[in-house]
């Protein structure tokens, strides 16, 4: 029985599923197919394929055959019908909004979301005609008012990047099922493992598999999941955008994903361990981390996940940038760069790192203050990542 049709673990089906038993030439790995274009035997054959729907390969930017296999592992963790692969987290969601949006459509998103995702509806679909609303993160009842009969689409990340906000899925499902409206939710920050959209009725689910999916800093990959019938035309729109993975980018993400579960396990794990440590320092202002009990969705983060992950947000007590950049640049683990959940520690300084050319009221309307860190623990030893914050945070 093929895992994904079974009620495997995660790890099983991160090795197994999507993936033939006998694979060609009999290799363990599926191999990568470098090809742009895939030929036929004969006109006949053309025909079949074009008349039956044969599950085969015409022409590289419509497909690839290990872009299949990584494509049906995704949506097996997911728990979806089907996984529509793209070449980087924000191509996805364009995809997604290119194919459900049309002029005079309008789209509600929660003020937390990647920021990239919100100026794409902004500033360039604006330019199409299309509206977008932007309200305050888990405030359902603002989202409620901003729903009419022109909104087509709802759209948050959980938990939020770098606040940590965690959306009471079940709220945000009943008001799109109360409007008619589809749903979106961005779970790069969650995964598969620790949190389960399409099981609380989201339509559609979003990863930036650059992150954790991958897991390695080494590849740029975007996925969104759902049913097959819904995603049906984002796919066919894809083909005609070209927004692919390239055939070793789909392999390595492959590989990524055989140790997906053990990862997440201490990904999770340093992400706890680092927060209460940080929580319990006495330069430490504030810890946004979903796992502490102090965090304002605690609640609805211990009913909803499964792990908190390693993202962990923090504000110094000294209210200088320059003396949050000083512990940054103190550490010896972490590596100074954007994005999270690769194997290697990351630390960055949102001010600096994302929100450096926005003007200060800006950076305060986005809930970005001057003496903030993000830190996303990688999979070294918890010890060695609270070793290390010590001796920066003390030097």
């Amino acid at each position: 029985m093929p895992p994904s049709e079974s009620k495997s673990g995660f790890s099983t089906l991160a090795v197994h599923a999507g993936e033939r038993r006998q694979k060609q030439a009999d290799a363990i790995t599926d191999a990568i197919y470098c090809s742009s274009t895939y030929t036929f035997p004969s006109t006949q054959s053309v025909i079949d394929f074009i008349e039956q729907k044969q599950p085969r390969e015409e022409y590289g930017r419509y497909g690839n055959p290990s872009e299949r296999v990584v494509e049906a592992k995704l949506a097996a963790l997911d728990g979806g019908e089907t996984a529509l692969l793209y070449a980087s987290g924000m191509a996805a969601i364009v995809g997604l909004l290119m194919t459900k949006l049309s002029a005079g459509d309008e789209v509600v998103f929660f003020n937390e979301c990647y920021h990239r995702s919100r100026e794409f509806c902004a500033t360039h679909l604006a330019r199409f005609g299309v509206v977008t609303h932007q309200v305050a993160a888990c405030d359902y009842d603002a989202m409620d008012k901003a729903i009419n009969s022109r909104t087509k689409l709802l759209v948050s990340e959980s938990p939020t990047n770098p606040h940590l906000s965690v959306v009471d899925l079940d709220r945000f499902v009943a008001l799109g099922r109360k409007h008619g409206v589809e749903t979106l939710i961005d779970a790069t920050l969650a995964t598969p493992y620790n949190l389960r959209p399409l099981a609380a009725g989201v339509d559609y689910v979003l990863h930036s598999a650059t992150k954790y999916l991958a897991g390695h800093n080494d590849l740029l990959a975007g996925v969104l999941v759902g049913r097959k019938e819904a995603l049906e035309p984002v796919r066919k729109l894809r083909g005609i955008m070209g927004a692919i993975s390239a055939p070793h980018n789909i392999y390595l993400l492959g590989r990524g994903l055989k140790t997906f579960e053990l990862r997440m396990q201490r990904h999770n794990e340093n992400g706890l361990a680092v927060a209460q440590f940080l929580a319990e320092h006495p330069r430490v202002e504030k810890v946004l981390y979903p796992g502490l009990p102090t965090h304002p969705y605690y609640e609805v983060a211990k009913r909803t996940m499964r792990g908190f992950g390693g993202l962990v947000t923090f504000m110094l007590k000294d209210q200088e940038w320059q003396k949050a950049a000083a512990v940054i640049d103190a550490v010896r683990i972490p590596r100074i760069g954007p994005s999270l959940g690769g194997v290697e520690s990351l630390i960055e300084q949102p001010m600096v790192m994302s929100y450096f050319e926005c003007s200060p009221e800006d950076r305060r309307r986005f809930g970005i203050p001057d003496n903030m860190i993000r830190m996303a623990c990688g999979i070294e030893n918890a010890e060695d990542l609270i070793a290390d914050l010590k001796q920066a945070l003390e030097s």
